[in-house]
């Protein structure tokens, strides 16, 4: 069967805008600011699946959720307006939902949850077979829904543990994390991909092979991973002393133990963490003896695991949806002697900011009753679609009976440098503190007064609280609203975080979450017609574009510049750009500049106002040690981190660190790969679409990593006869009769039976397999993937099927290309950045976000 492109109108009457008209509204919207107008456009503006616009400006934007929030509004005493909650969200100057709620709320044309974060599992009881495959079905049914997703792989029995099976001994935690990675890289979630989070306990007796599962390149590049720390553990690595490992980890008497040197495990976790940036490190007994929730760990609040950026610890089959206070605009005065934070205004904010969540709630469970809805009206077999059903039904349940919340804040870094306070000094860690206390004091006052007027969340249980740390420190910073709370109960069973607000901060045009700012200048470069008159061209790109380079200013460092008496538009040379950094406060208080110990220090006293956890990285400079590592991990669990994240620039996998080690890398080559081919080969299929023709790769690997690639045209729209269903499979080297030899693919069909396709070499076009066995040679010796991409991009073809064909061997080989590895004289198009890596076989911009696939 063909199916032709066809014009499709939109399915309903309301005016639509084209992708042009959206853009030039909202670069006006926006004063200019061309990244947040894209950004919004592209990921936030109500759009349909055909890709009509129905949102011009995030007026309209703010204008849906301010009708749908009021219309749940109604549904209770004292109701907010639709113009009370619009006034609140216009502009993004005071409360910004995020994520999933901006672009959820009042969208018909996706059936979609408006959480931002889920964490699933076994419920402590399964770790076989069947409970891994429910889980690696249910992440993906969530992440086709946008959601991330998060859960815990303690429960796995250890490598070389007896099976009941075929396998006889079990396979260990590293091959699941390899399926559930390789699923979430399959998930599209409109333009970008899932995002997983997968943790173990550093009781497990496979912890350690789960902390170096990631340095093999190519492997478990679609999640996040981190080791959930017990205090033990560092009591043992602090004293020098062994540390018992154990299965179950949180068995009494266990089935199995293995003794380690704690101080050995611990060396190479700081160091994966120095090279590679994991994995990220989990306080545990910290998070469950802070944690609200899990003082009703007995009726199915015990928390498991976390979302994928740390932020929200949960219980298996909660969720939570998230929202930012923009703590910049309750700044007076800014950047003047006269500068005060409005106390009075934030306080009132942040208990609305809470009500809203509320009500976000309820639009969540309406979603949910129409995921449900979809899932009985699909024309599926019941057994087929039961898992997915009873997976929302028990999300459904907790949101009910928990009505769990996200209020957080963003702006952190530019409130501080608005009120003349430095950025990690102790007086703007103090003021941190103090905000980020009365956040807790009113958000939980505002659950305790809708507990009043629309009931507690089910399970409240005032005993069961009492001796909770972070109740108790509500109640010594409060006690009438303590009191109240005894009384009334509280409407959410936890209420806060801190999350990155990535995009969102973009469009607040602020610093992000509690972050510092990332510079305060910086140079884009925009694409420029060197033809037209008036243009400089500052960069030529290796494909013969001309750039031009301009001076950008971080928003409220010109809001600083002006208050100072500076021009905009002035030219600034170089050295009187640092003067005047040098006179703003935000000198000495980028995320480079700021000392790394007093963030750690700041992020444990704001985390003692948290209930749930904090988004936060530490930014060392390409040259800090291992040591140094250690010692900030020490500090974070020290002063009460829940997690911390530590970045050396440079250190993502597959990223090498020098040039030295480039070249002491490609001095040996050849032993990467053995110096004859394998009789077989393990292959995988990727399939692409270059304008209207169908292509398709068979790509042999050796231990995960490209060895030899065969592509071209398919034949149909089957791929030379191969069922869509076909992913991998073997390229056996054979010889034909007359001794010349030939590649076949083997593959195994859904009936168990092997399917041959013989002879690779002439199915396709012969000028593509004289191009693919030059690249499989130079695969076959040991050139880093991106250089193999770069060599494939480079050449020059006069026929346009030759570099589609160019194009498509590029895209296959992207999805070997270690996440993380720099891109190699790729330029941002929207910032200019140089600082371009891969990931996920897609070009990312780390400095302002922008993704590239294809």
């Amino acid at each position: 069967m063909t199916f032709k492109n066809v014009a499709v109108e939109p399915q309903t009457e309301k005016k639509t805008y084209s992708q042009d008209e959206a853009y030039e509204a909202s670069l006006i919207y926006f004063k200019g600011d061309d990244l947040a107008a894209r950004v919004w456009v592209n990921k936030y503006a109500l759009k349909d699946s055909f890709g009509y616009l129905y949102e011009n400006t995030p007026d309209d934007m703010h204008r849906r959720l301010a009708s749908e929030i009021a219309r749940i509004e109604k549904n209770y005493e004292n109701p907010m307006s639709e113009d009370e909650i619009f006034a609140l969200l216009k502009d993004f100057k005071y409360i910004v939902p995020q994520g999933g709620p901006m672009t959820g709320i009042g969208n018909d044309y996706q059936i979609a949850s408006l959480s931002n974060c889920f964490v699933i599992g076994n419920e402590g009881h399964s770790d076989s077979y069947g409970g891994i495959m429910k889980v690696d079905q249910e992440q993906v049914q969530l992440m086709k829904r946008r959601g991330g997703v998060g859960h815990d792989l303690s429960h796995i029995r250890p490598k070389g543990s007896p099976v009941k099976n075929s396998a006889l001994t079990s396979t260990g935690i590293v091959p699941f994390m390899e399926r559930y990675s390789n699923s979430t890289r399959e998930v599209a979630q409109d333009g970008r991909r899932g995002a997983l989070m997968l943790s173990v306990s550093i009781k497990h007796p496979d912890a350690e092979s789960f902390i170096d599962a990631k340095l093999e390149q190519g492997k478990v590049t679609g999640a996040n991973v981190s080791v959930k720390i017990h205090d033990d553990f560092m009591q043992s690595v602090e004293a020098g002393e062994k540390y018992m490992t154990q299965y179950p980890t949180d068995a009494k008497i266990p089935k199995y133990t293995k003794e380690i040197d704690a101080d050995g495990l611990w060396k190479k976790i700081v160091h994966n963490a120095w090279k590679s940036a994991e994995p990220g490190i989990l306080f545990w007994d910290t998070i469950i003896k802070e944690s609200v929730p899990d003082c009703y760990a007995d009726l199915g609040y015990k928390t498991v695991s976390t979302n994928p950026c740390g932020e929200i610890p949960l219980c298996p089959y909660d969720s939570c949806r998230l929202i930012a206070v923009n703590l910049y605009s309750y700044v007076e005065n800014p950047f003047t002697p006269q500068a005060r934070f409005n106390f009075d205004l934030f306080k009132k904010h942040v208990q609305v900011a809470q009500r809203m969540m509320d009500d976000i709630i309820d639009l969540e469970l309406e979603k949910i009753n129409g995921i449900i809805g979809k899932i009985d009206s699909d024309p599926e077999d019941q057994e087929i679609k039961n898992i997915e059903r009873s997976m929302w039904l028990k999300i459904q349940t907790k949101a009910k009976e928990g009505r769990r919340t996200g209020v957080g804040i963003t702006a952190e870094g530019d409130m501080l440098a608005a009120l003349g306070l430095r950025y990690g000094s102790d007086d703007a860690t103090d003021f941190s503190e103090e905000i980020h206390k009365t956040v807790a004091l009113e958000a939980y006052r505002s659950s305790v007064i809708m507990a009043k007027e629309r009931g507690a969340f089910k399970i409240y249980n005032a005993d069961r609280e009492k001796n909770n740390p972070m109740i108790k420190r509500l109640r010594t910073a409060d006690e009438q609203l303590y009191q109240d709370m005894v009384k009334y109960g509280r409407r959410n069973i936890a209420l806060l975080t801190i999350a990155p607000t990535g995009t969102t901060s973009l469009m607040t045009q602020t610093t992000s979450g509690i972050e510092p700012v990332f510079m305060p200048v910086y140079k884009r470069r925009r694409k420029v017609n060197p033809n037209d008159k008036n243009v400089k061209v500052d960069f030529v790109d290796e494909v013969g574009d001309s750039w031009e380079e301009y001076v950008v200013f971080h928003h409220k460092f010109k809001d600083w510049m002006t208050i100072n008496g500076f021009e905009l538009k002035k030219n600034y040379p170089e050295a009187d750009l640092d003067a005047m950094i040098a006179k703003s406060p935000y000198y000495k208080a980028t995320s480079n500049d700021v000392d790394w110990m007093n963030k750690v220090r700041m992020q444990g006293k704001i985390q003692k106002w948290v209930d749930h956890s904090i988004s936060v990285t530490i930014n060392l400079p390409a040259d800090a040690d291992e040591e140094l590592v250690g010692r900030l991990y020490f500090e974070a669990w020290k002063s009460g981190c829940k997690g911390v994240t530590v970045y050396r620039d440079g250190s993502r996998s597959g990223v090498l660190i020098s040039n030295k080690k480039e070249e002491e890398v490609e001095e040996k080559p050849d032993s990467i790969f053995p110096t004859k081919r394998p009789i077989e080969l393990e292959a995988d299929v990727v399939r692409f679409q270059n304008s209207k023709d169908k292509w398709v790769a068979f790509i042999g690997t050796i231990d995960g990593r490209p060895y030899e690639i065969f592509t071209g045209l398919s034949d149909d729209e089957d791929g030379i006869l191969l069922p869509r269903s076909v992913v991998s499979g073997k390229i056996i080297k054979n010889v034909n009769p007359d001794g010349t030899k030939r590649y076949d693919f083997q593959y195994t069909n859904k009936q168990g039976y092997r399917t041959t396709i013989e002879g690779l070499s002439y199915k396709f076009n012969p000028v593509f397999w004289n191009y693919a066995k030059l690249i499989s040679g130079v695969l076959r010796h040991g050139m880093p993937i991106h250089k193999v991409v770069n060599t494939v991009t480079s050449l020059q073809f006069d026929n346009d099927t030759i570099n589609s064909w160019k194009a498509g061997v590029a895209r296959a080989l992207k999805k070997y290309v270690p996440d993380g590895t720099v891109a190699e004289g790729a330029i941002c198009g929207e910032c200019g950045s140089k600082n371009v890596v891969y990931q996920e076989g897609c070009l990312i911009c780390p400095d302002c976000g922008t993704s590239k696939c294809g």
